[in-house]
């Protein structure tokens, strides 16, 4: 019987693997290869961008095919004893968990390590495109995602320098892999080889098929009556090597093509005389290789290593299929004994695999409860860096996590990891928009706090200490009030605003150093008038009021005091000077007006105007009175003097004229003060 070959589709990506031959349960002395299925790489999660560490993708396992059994019809044998019942073979169990790859998970390990750059994965690559071989699927997957593994991590470091060199992330180019036309076109020369090898196989195929039909009809033929098997019997041992030597067909017509061999050599070996001595020598030799099969059958129970002990028994069930039939008397205890062998190393192997499923059903729930945590993340709370940080590390704390735990069920494997993935992509897609918002706004509060260095820098010359000083103040407000800055900006721009500021500050103290003596003399001098009024406040005598005047007349003469004693002196003057006025009967509107007198030159230089300023503004108070006790005695005439309501609104509004008119007068003494003095 044809060994099972496996023939690989031409695509180098595809993830499923396609057998030549499924060998279904022949009628007799069978057995069942499993075909090892390839496993599709699954897709990495997002990488952080600009941070983020991504977890290392599985390859969700491909479930073992179970071939399909057509049954062949048995074609009826012209002599009556071919019609024999042809004892039963045990069916190698088809387990659900999948078969080992071709490659284990340690030789993944080894080729990961072997090659630690993108240009070694290339040079591999090369090396196999040149070579005449057609190359391990499993190793060239690994090689394509490791290529792609150093081409992404380059373009995230690219990313990377761009972002920090100030670029805008949404205009990043990565630039063109220099290295990647050459690994495209080693892959395609190993596509196109590999295409070309599956041609010829499946041709060869077909030739094996035409050439074991011609077989086929010539052994049905000898076994056709006793005299032709008895007369061709070395044509039909040569025909029984040349159909072992024959390889494979296509899968579809395998079961057939054995089905009919074994019934139609059993019927030749019918037919031979029972005396023949080539027949029992036959019969001899193979009872003696079925023998040797059932021992090694046996010895396999020992076998610590299932999978391995499992291949063996599929090759042995290979060599029982292609050796011959024994004596039709033992035939069926021979195969009861084999049968019995295999069902040992099936058993042990279908529980190896249902331990296999218990553990990647724990695998499941280890890689849920991981989910769950990745989806229960709140990100609202988070506004700083730190805070960001700290689920990030999280995170990658969960990835290491996950890359920990093996597989899980074949269903469950790829939607597990897409979901624990999309939770990745899910925190570092908000955690992308949180920084790009943010560099947004540390590019709107450099823009801002440049304006202010740039104004503080153009006033730091400045000579108009008070107006300049306020300024200044003002803009150091404005300072602490904006946000952050980009780190690599925030001390210089810091460094030269308060350079500014200090520049200015230090200059004004130097300048202003005599006028704070001077104003410190002054306060001294007020001080000591204040004392003379206090003296006079508690004098009687006839000259008090004149003695008043001339403190006032020296108040006014004294120049400034210092900004913060100027509001306290001058409360305390003025209640001392009312004090006296009150107690020598001086009018509160007298007083008004000497006070007036006394501080008008002083009042003048502090708004920065002049007298003739001054007057215009009390010219147009004076006009703007008149107009209001013109409009109050119009409404008063209109009022209804004999209603009790007209009769309070109209004493109310009189109080009120009477008093504009008090302050009319007042304001028209104001202005003769002010022509008077305008006179001098």
């Amino acid at each position: 019987m044809d060994s099972l070959e496996t023939n690989e589709t031409t695509a180098l990506e595809q993830s499923s693997e396609i057998t030549n031959e499924q060998v279904t349960e022949p009628v007799a002395e069978s057995a069942t290869e499993q075909p090892v299925a390839e496993q599709p790489a699954a897709e990495e999660p997002k990488a952080e961008v600009p941070v983020a560490e991504q977890p290392a993708a599985e390859e969700p396992k491909a479930e073992v095919p179970v071939a399909e059994q057509p049954v062949a019809e048995e074609p009826k044998a012209e002599v009556p004893v071919a019609e024999q019942p042809v004892a039963e073979e045990p069916k190698v169990e088809q387990p659900e968990a999948e078969e080992p790859e071709e490659m284990t998970e340690a030789e993944q390990q080894i080729v990961q390590q072997t090659f630690q750059t993108k240009e070694e994965v290339v040079a591999r690559v090369r090396e196999i495109a040149e070579s005449d071989e057609p190359g391990d699927k499993t190793e060239l997957n690994l090689l394509k995602q490791l290529f792609y593994k150093f081409h992404n991590a380059e373009v995230q470091e690219a990313f990377r320098a761009f972002v920090e060199a100030g670029g805008e992330e949404d205009k990043f180019m990565p630039e063109v892999d220099a290295a990647e036309p050459a690994f495209r076109a080693a892959m395609q020369t190993i596509r196109e080889r590999r295409a070309a090898i599956q041609e010829a196989m499946e041709q060869q195929k077909q030739d094996n098929l035409k050439r074991k039909l011609e077989i086929l009809e010539r052994i049905q033929q000898l076994a056709s009556t006793p005299e032709e098997a008895n007369k061709n019997f070395d044509e039909f041992k040569s025909l029984q090597a040349e159909w072992k030597e024959i390889k494979a067909v296509p899968a579809e017509r395998a079961t057939e093509l054995w089905k009919n061999y074994q019934l139609y050599v059993e019927q030749f070996y019918d037919l031979l005389k029972l005396g023949h001595e080539l027949r029992d020598y036959d019969f001899r030799k193979n009872l003696e290789v079925k023998m040797r099969l059932i021992a090694q059958a046996e010895a396999l129970a020992d076998n610590p290593d299932v999978l391995q002990a499992f291949n063996q028994l599929q090759a042995l069930h290979q060599e029982w299929k292609e050796t011959g039939p024994v004596a039709k008397e033992i035939r069926e205890d021979i195969w009861a004994k084999f049968k019995e062998a295999s069902t040992v190393i099936n058993k042990k192997h279908q529980a190896h695999f249902e331990a296999i499923k218990a553990r990647e059903e724990e695998n499941l729930s280890k890689k849920t409860a991981l989910c769950e945590q990745i989806e229960a993340i709140e990100t609202d709370g988070l506004k700083t860096f730190a805070d960001w940080d700290a689920i990030t590390q999280k995170i990658k704390e969960l990835q290491a996590e996950w890359k920990t735990i093996g597989f899980a069920p074949q269903k469950m494997n790829t939607p597990i990891f897409e979901r624990f993935r999309q939770g990745c992509d899910a925190f570092f897609e908000k955690k992308n928009t949180f920084f790009k918002n943010l560099k947004e706004e540390l590019g709107t509060n450099l823009a801002k706090k440049k304006e202010l260095v740039e104004k503080a820098e153009s006033l730091m010359d400045s000579t108009d200490w008070r107006s300049t000083g306020d300024i200044l103040i003002n803009l150091q407000k404005q300072w602490k009030e904006i946000g952050t800055v980009p780190r690599k900006y925030s001390e210089e721009l810091w460094k030269r605003f308060t350079a500014a500021c200090d520049h200015f500050f230090e200059a004004r103290q130097a300048a202003t150093a005599d006028v704070r003596a001077e104003e410190k003399a002054n306060k001294e001098m007020k001080l000591d008038i204040i004392a003379q009024l206090k003296e006079l406040a508690s004098t009687e005598g006839e000259n008090i009021i004149s003695k008043v005047k001339e403190l006032q007349q020296k108040w006014n003469e004294v120049g400034h005091v210092p900004f913060r004693d100027k509001e306290t002196l001058y409360k305390e003057y003025r209640a001392l000077c009312d004090k006296i006025y009150d107690a020598y009967g001086v009018s509160q509107a007298q007083r008004r007006l000497n006070n007036f007198r006394q501080n008008l030159q002083q009042r003048v230089e502090s708004a920065g105007s002049s007298l003739s300023d001054e007057r215009q503004r009390m010219q147009r108070a004076y006009e703007r009175m008149l107009a209001e006790i013109k409009t109050y005695e119009n409404n008063i005439g209109f009022l209804n003097a004999g209603s009790k309501k007209g009769n309070s609104l109209v004493e109310a509004m009189n109080k009120k004229v009477e008093k504009l008119r008090d302050e009319l007068n007042l304001l028209v003494q104001k202005i003769k003060a002010v022509d008077e003095q305008m006179a001098d």
